[in-house]
C-alpha cells in the first residue's frame, strides 16, 4: 500500500518544473459538420481528443505548469498533436516521434456518446502510442512532475503499455502523487482482464477518479459510493462520480464528502469527466480542503458540459473560488448556463445576488 500523502499543496519551495506531468495517447479527431450516421456526414472539422492530454491542456490554460508525455508517429497528424497541445501551454518536449507507427486518429458522430446512435470509429490500433513501453519511453521525465496523472485507457492499447502503467503504479519512494481515472472502455480491451487490471492499478495510485456507473460495469459494484469505497480502500483519495447527482470522496482518514452538482443546462457531454479531473487536481496543488476540491471539480466538468467540443477554458480562479464558497443554500440554487465562465461582478454582496449572476440569459 502506497504512503505517501494524498497533499502536494502549493509551497514556497515548490520546482520550477511542471506541477503535473500527464501521460497517455492523443489523437486527432474527426467530428462532423452535421448530424448523422458517420456513413452519410459529408464533411468533418478536425480536433484533438486523448484523456490525459485533455486534462493537462485544461490545467494549463488555468495557468498551471504541465507536460503531456506520450509517443505520436513523425506525420503530419504527430505535427497537428505537438503544435495544438503546446498552443494550451503544455509542455510537449518529451514527446517521442515514432517513424514507424502512425499518429492514431478517430472519428465520431455529433450525437451524445450515451445514446444507441452514438458511433465511433476509431483507427488506433498499432499506433504509435500503443508502443509506449518502460524500454521506449523517459521514466525520469515522466516522474518528474508533482503530480502523475494515468488513466485507464493506457493499459489497454498494448501490453507494453500495460507492462509501463505497473511500473509506474508500483510503490516506491521517491514517486510524485499519482493519479488514476480508471476511464473503463470495455471496447478497448481485447480479452476479459480489463477490469481486474484497471482494479490492481487504481489500488496502487494515490488519487483514483472513478465513475459509480463504471464501478457497477467494470467490477460488479453496486450499492452506491460506500460500497466502491469498500472495494477500493487503498487510494489516499478516492473520488466517486455520480453523474448529474454530484460526488463523494474518501480521504486516508476515514473522511466523507459529499457535494452535489450545480443544475446545467448541457451542451454536450462529451470531456465532462476529464475536466472534473482537472478541477479536483487544480483545487488539490492549491491545498484547498476536500469539498472545494469536490466543487472545483463539478465548476469545472460545467465549463466543458456547456460547450461543444471535448475541451472548455475552465472559469477564472477567482470566479471559480467565489462560486466554491457559496453556502449549501446558494450553491443549491447555482444554475450555470453556455457562457457562464464568463467573469462577472456580482450584483449584491449576498450570496444569492451572486448566484443570479450565473444563470444563462436567453
Amino acid at each position: 500500500m502506497v504512503t505517501r500523502s494524498p497533499d502536494v499543496s502549493d509551497g514556497t519551495g515548490a520546482a520550477a518544473g511542471a506541477e503535473v506531468v500527464c501521460l497517455g495517447e492523443s489523437m486527432v479527431t474527426f467530428l462532423p459538420a452535421t448530424p448523422g450516421r458517420l456513413a452519410d456526414v459529408p464533411a468533418f472539422a478536425r480536433a484533438i481528443g486523448g484523456a490525459e492530454s485533455n486534462v493537462a491542456c485544461v490545467l494549463a490554460a488555468a495557468g498551471h505548469r504541465t507536460q503531456w508525455i506520450s509517443r505520436v508517429g513523425a506525420d503530419p497528424f504527430g505535427d497537428h498533436l505537438v503544435a495544438a497541445i503546446g498552443a494550451y501551454g503544455v509542455d510537449t518536449a518529451a514527446v517521442r516521434r515514432d517513424p514507424a507507427r502512425p499518429t492514431g486518429i478517430y472519428f465520431r458522430t455529433a450525437g451524445d456518446r450515451t445514446t444507441g446512435a452514438h458511433e465511433v470509429a476509431y483507427y488506433r490500433a498499432g499506433s504509435a502510442a500503443s508502443a509506449m513501453a518502460v524500454t521506449t519511453m523517459d521514466l525520469d521525465a515522466i516522474r518528474s512532475g508533482r503530480v502523475l496523472h494515468l488513466s485507464g485507457i493506457t493499459a489497454a492499447l498494448s501490453g507494453d503499455c500495460l507492462g509501463l502503467m505497473r511500473e509506474l503504479t508500483a510503490p516506491g519512494s521517491g514517486r510524485p502523487l499519482l493519479s488514476f481515472d480508471v476511464n473503463h472502455r470495455p471496447g478497448l480491451w481485447r480479452d476479459t482482464s480489463g477490469p481486474r487490471v484497471l482494479l490492481d492499478l487504481a489500488r496502487g495510485a494515490d488519487l483514483v477518479f472513478v465513475g459509480e456507473d463504471e464501478a457497477a460495469a467494470a467490477w460488479g459494484v453496486t450499492g452506491g459510493p460506500d460500497a466502491v469505497r469498500t472495494a477500493l480502500p487503498e487510494p489516499g483519495v478516492l473520488v466517486v462520480k455520480c453523474g448529474a447527482t454530484g460526488a463523494v470522496a474518501y480521504d486516508r482518514h476515514g473522511g466523507r464528502f459529499t457535494e452535489p452538482a450545480p443544475h446545467v443546462e448541457v451542451v454536450a457531454a462529451v470531456g465532462a469527466g476529464d475536466a472534473f479531473a482537472a478541477g479536483f487536481l487544480s483545487a488539490t496543488l492549491r491545498g484547498l480542503p476536500v469539498r472545494a476540491r469536490l466543487r472545483h471539480g463539478h465548476l469545472w466538468a460545467a465549463a466543458a458540459l456547456t460547450v461543444t467540443g471535448d475541451l472548455a477554458p475552465p472559469p477564472g480562479r477567482a470566479h471559480a473560488d467565489r462560486l466554491a464558497a457559496l453556502d449549501a443554500a446558494a450553491w443549491g440554487t447555482l444554475h450555470l448556463g453556455p457562457g457562464w465562465t464568463q467573469a462577472r461582478k456580482p450584483a449584491g454582496t449576498r450570496a444569492t445576488a451572486a448566484v443570479d449572476q450565473e444563470v444563462a440569459k436567453p
